[in-house]
């Protein structure tokens, strides 16, 4: 580490305008991605949801057709006990049963029409929920084909600049190596203010690259005998004199 921390400003400066460069060339493959990764990763999350939501729909479909299934089987019951209770009647030998076998015919009567009204109230419950469902499906279906097409745009970007950003991730780890902690620390933290990523830049036309504030000439020239690290008074990125920023991209 000593070795590092004992580098001339100006060898520390031009390491840092390297990383940069080659960051730089990371963050034009992400740009190119855009917001892909993160749509279909939105898009994830939602279908997840919707699955969710599709298979709480089915299994209430389930329950309602079993429930209307089940009061079907009563009123079913009921007809029958009706039927053999008015047989019953034919043979009876006093008032007594008589009015008993009224009475539960009755009762199955009644139970025919709370049956009925359960049923009603769970076809309409039913209709809706189908409706919710087929809905719902239509929408998970939607969102999947607009995944599948996201997926395939990320996909092919992927493998155009796969090998590219690999490289570029590796020579840029490789050259993190050659700056001390306490500088690259900066410059991870001025790198992640600012939505571009940039962390070193120039005197472009007597203004700083980055922000496009003017730069004192004194200040300018200090920049460009490269004795001591200078940063922007407006915006706090690193400034390095244009021969280093010539001899990397040149």
């Amino acid at each position: 580490m000593a070795n590092i921390a004992d580098k001339p400003v100006e060898q520390k400066l031009r390491d840092l305008y390297q990383l940069q460069h080659i960051d730089s060339k990371i963050d034009e493959i992400e740009v190119l991605k855009g917001e892909l990764p993160m749509e279909v990763s939105e898009l994830e999350d939602e279908i997840a949801g919707l699955e969710t939501r599709v298979n709480r729909l089915k299994n209430v479909v389930k329950d309602l057709e079993s429930e209307i299934g089940h009061h079907d089987a009563n009123i079913a019951d009921a007809h029958q006990l009706i039927d053999r209770y008015e047989k019953q009647m034919d043979n009876v030998k006093n008032n007594r049963e008589y009015e008993a076998l009224m009475k539960e015919t009755e009762m199955q009567r009644l139970e025919i029409q709370l049956s009925e009204k359960k049923i009603g109230q769970a076809n309409r419950e039913l209709d809706g929920k189908r409706e919710l469902l087929a809905a719902t499906e239509e929408r998970h279906a939607s969102k999947a084909g607009i995944l599948e097409t996201k997926r395939e745009e990320l996909k092919a970007i992927i493998v155009k600049t796969e090998k590219e950003e690999k490289k570029l991730r590796k020579t840029s780890d490789k050259a993190r190596k050659e700056i001390e902690d306490r500088i690259l620390k900066g410059y991870d933290r001025i790198r992640s203010s600012y939505r571009n990523g940039l962390a070193v830049a120039t005197v472009r036309r007597n203004s700083c690259s980055g922000c496009f504030n003017a730069i004192p000439p004194q200040k300018q020239l200090e920049i460009s005998q490269s004795k001591k690290i200078q940063a922007c008074e407006h915006c706090g990125r690193i400034l390095v004199d244009t021969s280093i920023v010539d001899e990397i991209e040149g």
